[in-house]
């Protein structure tokens, strides 16, 4: 699928926090971002802050994509981490300016047509996304996946934007990127707009 770009600027922000909830947006520097994944094939809602096992509670947001729908990176930046854990899976997290960072967990783990969790790191990443590698604003960088304690669930990728290390609520941002994309591409299919370069910012 041809990707399209799409850009929001949004100033969001941290307020102070409850011991047990992640930290709320409010006002900050303002963040450019893309939606972080293919607008057609994703459902989402504002899941920041629900419970998790163990105690825990969510500091992002769940895209909800068939697997191996491609993700792009919200913004221009370097990433800074491409790894595995036992709860995030595979995943990728990319540094941004001004102290933000995004990150993009539970990417594919598994071979084409099954769920086996034995698949090379090629159907996980693009080709050059390593850490210390420079992305530009909409670039693919991973495919959706179930991998980490996502396992068993439907496919989906949890987002997550932090500033200066500490984890903010990305709906707003995730929801006006999100609907700015059905927009343009419906103009698109109209012959209404022009299809921009491949991570070209519209």
């Amino acid at each position: 699928m041809r990707l399209f770009v799409f850009v929001v600027t949004l100033a969001i922000g941290i307020v102070a926090v409850s011991p047990v909830l992640p930290a709320q947006a409010d006002t900050t520097p303002p963040l450019e971002i893309v939606f972080p994944q293919e607008v057609s094939e994703t459902q989402f809602s504002s899941t920041y802050g629900a419970r998790r096992s163990g105690g825990r509670r969510h500091n992002g947001n769940d895209l909800m994509a068939p697997r191996m729908t491609e993700v792009y990176a919200v913004g221009d930046g370097t990433v800074i981490h491409v790894g595995v854990n036992r709860l995030s899976g595979r995943n990728v997290k990319i540094e941004h300016a001004e102290g933000w960072t995004s990150y993009y967990l539970h990417l594919n783990n598994d071979n084409i047509g099954t769920d086996d969790g034995r698949a090379d790191w090629t159907l996980t990443v693009a080709p050059a996304i390593e850490v210390g590698m420079p992305v530009k604003a909409g670039q693919l960088i991973a495919w959706v996946g179930d991998s980490g304690n996502a396992e068993g669930t439907t496919p989906h990728t949890h987002f997550e934007l932090r500033s200066n290390g500490r984890p903010i609520n990305p709906y707003s941002s995730l929801r006006d990127a999100f609907e700015r994309g059905w927009h343009v591409e419906e103009r698109l299919a109209a012959g209404l707009a022009q299809a921009p370069g491949d991570y070209e910012i519209e």
